[in-house]
């Protein structure tokens, strides 16, 4: 599916679904997948499959039109900075960078951090943009728990930035272990930002409908109705 400036995020949630089933990113089990929360899902989403140039270019294009989407983050050239926790979240955050200027003409800078700090040449824990004063948003797949959200929060504002929200591949909108909140209903929870995706398990589900047998779209329904969270 082509990608041009000033798609919309419709058009980016369906480009990012086609390159995710061409690529096996996106795979659909009648026997399931084991999650690490032990449930068997009918689906499973795996990011690092999108790894050619045309997959990122699709991906980024989600990205920047999840961004750029009225009264989500407030982005600003000479204000916003985009964080790629280390190490998935680097090609992400770039990509997304890169999309922002394509598409929209936003040149927003992107920080990641090293997960071992280097003690020669430049030095530290932090590649990239100064995050001094500047509003971030984290870019990373997918948000199984707070841990990587509390960890790049840190660095964050270690570095005096202020963590404005989180931005994923995919919302599972399924409930947590112990709480009837979702994954990214819980970081807006906790942390009190903003937290969304470019697909949502819905966009997942109708595109089975689409392109998938009516036993995986049984078993997508029943995940929906033991698993999903509630009106959301």
């Amino acid at each position: 599916m082509t990608i041009f400036p000033g798609m919309g995020i419709g058009l980016a949630r369906a480009s990012l679904l086609v390159a995710a089933q061409e690529s096996g990113a996106l795979l659909f089990s009648e026997t399931g997948f084991t999650l690490k929360s032990k449930r068997l899902s009918p689906y499973f989403f795996n990011a690092a499959k999108l790894g050619s140039g045309t997959n990122y270019a699709v991906l980024g294009a989600g990205y920047a039109c999840a961004i750029m989407e009225p009264g989500v983050f407030d982005v600003d050239n000479n204000a916003t900075v985009l964080f790629g926790p280390a190490y998935k979240g680097i090609p992400l955050a770039t990509a997304a960078s890169l999309m922002l200027s394509l598409h929209y003409r936003r040149n927003v800078p992107v920080a990641f951090n090293r997960k071992e700090v280097k003690d020669h040449g430049d030095g530290g824990e932090l590649v990239g943009a100064n995050l001094h004063g500047k509003r971030v948003i984290m870019i990373d797949d997918v948000i199984t728990a707070g841990t990587a959200v509390r960890e790049s929060k840190a660095i964050i504002e270690k570095h005096g930035g202020v963590l404005e929200g989180v931005l994923t591949i995919l919302d599972r909108q399924e409930r947590g272990i112990n709480t009837d909140l979702s994954a990214m209903e819980q970081v807006r929870q906790e942390f009190g930002i903003q937290a969304t995706s470019i697909l949502m398990f819905e966009d997942v589900l109708i595109n089975s409908e689409r392109t998938q047998s009516l036993s995986i779209v049984e078993a997508m329904r029943k995940y929906r109705e033991e698993w999903g969270v509630q009106n959301k």
